[in-house]
């Protein structure tokens, strides 16, 4: 191997030489992967085809002491750091362009306490994976609506998910972490170890470390009702109202989304999902104005395995395909925002694109954590993807002009997992995404990351 070229942190090229990442890869029990090396094309790669980028190396951790270790070169070496997950992002921020890729991918671990609830996962587990494991308890925990989605990422951000009217956010229902801070130590965040630390993780994002395990809450869930109705587009501004009034008064024990579409056949339609989690007969009395709203097209509303639901999203989201993405929170749903999100989507480039409203609430509305948005009744993800990569601007303009016609009807806030990195999308769209908590979370930054190692994600500048 030869000497190797790689980015700083000010973002200036240097080499390091061959003998300096020689001994780097000795001191490793999991993979050092350079350009060059058999599976670096693979080791590179994020979810989302849409992002491309070549990172001057891949650390792959086999634990704790080789994340420790690898961020002491980092620091070391003044280069630019990036951690990954589970990859599965729209911004692919997680992957750096010629600096050190931290990619916790072989750290799998998940241990299940079915007596104090609890469950414990290392931070390269995905959904699909953790609540398997904690499925073979009857137990689960708010864990997004895809299963190939990263724990780590969907934690640190704050985490959206089916349960959450219900159980709150993901990181609401993290009881510890165990974090490789700046200065290369391992701590223990928690409401008794470094409670300021543990409150700036919930909702944070990766700003303060190398997240190597979380400890979750986990609850008893068994089989769901729930699934998706859908109704003719043609109807959907009148579907969408319905929507908004009824999941206003929905109770916790369900929870609902709202999303318009295109079939497989070419159709666009509107659609409303839903997922109760309680006592079978209570549920069906609940949902029962959704399946009474219409007639719809087709009723697909029925018990069933949470892993299932949690997997249902999958096929519509493949790896590999082009994406790009945008948020806006809105604490009501007016007539004229309806208006606007139909209006648009009967121009979409790409049938494969999709928006839809994730409710909020509820239980997520406690809590007291580095989130900032819980005022918010609904978050409305614009989703465009596509196939042909030269289709890229006319669907990344599509989904920036829905985006800007509904400014004025949010909130002002964006999700902390919708954003990119500072420089693709703006100091005013990453403020946006923590809010009136900004100014704490810089202070937490200053105190634990005072050089701005961790910089390549959703950015909290320190203080000084």
């Amino acid at each position: 191997m030869a000497d190797l070229r790689v980015t700083t942190l000010t973002g200036q090229a240097t080499v390091l030489p061959e003998a300096v990442v020689g001994e780097f890869r000795k001191s490793q029990r999991g993979q050092v992967i350079a350009p060059g090396d058999e599976g670096y094309e693979e080791a590179r790669q994020v979810w989302n085809a849409n992002i491309e980028r070549r990172p001057g190396l891949v650390c792959r951790p086999a634990g704790v002491a080789d994340v420790i270790d690898t961020v002491h070169f980092a620091r070391d070496h003044h280069l630019l750091v990036s951690v990954r997950g589970g990859g599965h992002s729209f911004s692919g921020i997680c992957v750096c362009n010629g600096g050190l890729v931290i990619d916790l991918s072989l750290m799998k671990g998940i241990r299940v306490d079915p007596i104090r609830r609890t469950a414990r996962a290392e931070g390269g587990v995905r959904w699909g994976e953790f609540d398997r494991e904690t499925q073979a308890f009857g137990l689960a925990t708010t864990g997004g609506t895809v299963a190939d989605t990263g724990i780590a990422g969907l934690t640190l951000g704050g985490g959206l998910g089916w349960l959450g009217y219900k159980h709150g956010l993901t990181s609401d229902n993290l009881v510890s972490a165990d974090i490789v801070t700046a200065d290369g130590k391992a701590r223990i965040a928690s409401d008794d170890e470094h409670p300021d630390l543990f409150w700036g993780l919930r909702g944070g994002g990766g700003n303060f470390g190398v997240v190597t395990s979380f400890e979750y809450r986990v609850h008893p869930v068994g089989s769901v009702l729930a699934g998706p109705v859908f109704y003719p587009f043609d109807r959907a501004k009148e579907v969408l109202r319905f929507y908004r009034d009824f999941s206003e008064k929905t109770h916790e024990e369900l929870s609902t989304y709202a999303a318009l579409l295109t079939s497989p056949d070419g159709a666009k339609i509107v659609a409303i999902a839903v997922c109760y989690d309680g006592p079978a007969e209570q549920g069906e009395r609940l949902i029962a104005p959704v399946r009474r709203f219409g007639p719809p097209v087709a009723d697909q509303i029925r018990p069933m395995a949470y892993t299932e639901l949690q997997s249902m999203f999958d096929p519509a989201f493949p790896p590999r395909n082009q994406y790009y993405q945008k948020d806006h929170f809105f604490r009501e749903i007016s007539d004229d925002a309806i208006d606007i999100v139909v209006d648009h989507f009967a121009r979409v480039p790409s049938p494969l694109s999709a928006l839809f409203f994730q409710q909020s609430g509820g239980a997520m509305r406690r809590g007291n954590t580095a989130y900032a948005h819980r005022d918010a009744i609904s978050n409305l993800i614009l989703i465009a993807e596509w196939l042909d990569p030269a289709e890229s601007e006319r669907n990344v303009g599509w989904t920036r002009q829905v985006w800007q016609a509904l400014k004025p009807y949010g909130t002002g806030g964006t999700y902390v997992n919708h954003v990119g990195t500072e420089e693709e999308d703006g100091t005013d769209q990453v403020r946006a995404a923590y809010g009136a908590n900004y100014r704490r979370l810089a202070e937490l930054k200053q105190k634990y990351d005072p050089a701005n190692l961790f910089r390549h994600n959703q950015n909290i500048k320190p203080t000084v």
